[in-house]
């Protein structure tokens, strides 16, 4: 049983639990940590995109965020974003190389295998930069997770998302986000 924190609006633990299906069937507040792995920074950014194992709860087969995981009770986001690299990447960080870009809330309701999936989120979100030789296959995928990786030109990505040129569940405001962040870092 996973047990997640019931937040506020800024994600701050309100004394409640709850098992993560009752989150989403009730649209319960709780916290993700999302990482962007992004190389090539100074020349053509680059982002990793995370292809969803189709056995997924929610947007299987979909593109989504580099790593990113619910927060489970009790934890903190930075700890919960080092254990989702590793977890589903293979890749291993410390707190101090994700680079903070900012906290987003978000809430959408939709409906997978039958059943109603609310998610109702506030999310920090990362970068970790990485180096730029660094390939698909130098990966290590939580297969029941993670179907692949896809490292993709960061201002296409943007484009694909918004025109949903490609099967995804990112949000353009979280690639604006990291963009803004990005921007500073060159």
């Amino acid at each position: 049983m996973e047990l997640l924190d019931i937040v506020d609006e800024y994600g701050n633990p309100t004394g409640q639990t709850a098992e993560r299906s009752e989150v989403h069937a009730k649209g319960l507040r709780h916290r993700t940590a999302h990482v962007w792995l992004i190389k090539d920074i100074d020349t053509a950014p680059q982002i990793l995109l995370q292809k969803r194992s189709d056995d997924k709860d929610s947007f299987p087969g979909c593109y989504d965020i580099s790593s990113a995981g619910h927060i489970p009770a009790g934890t903190d986001f930075l700890t919960s974003a080092i254990r989702e690299l590793k977890e589903e990447l293979g890749v291993t960080a410390r707190d101090d190389e994700l680079i903070y870009c900012g906290q987003l809330s978000d809430k959408y309701e939709a409906k997978f295998y039958g059943k109603t999936f609310i998610d109702n989120q506030v999310s920090n979100v990362y970068i970790l930069l990485c180096p730029s030789d660094q390939t698909e296959e130098s990966f290590t995928l939580q297969k029941e997770e993670v179907a692949g990786v896809l490292w993709m030109d960061f201002y296409e990505c943007m484009e694909a998302v918004k025109l949903n040129t490609i099967k995804h569940c990112i949000r353009v405001a979280e690639l604006e986000t990291v963009k803004k962040r990005i921007q500073k870092l060159i």
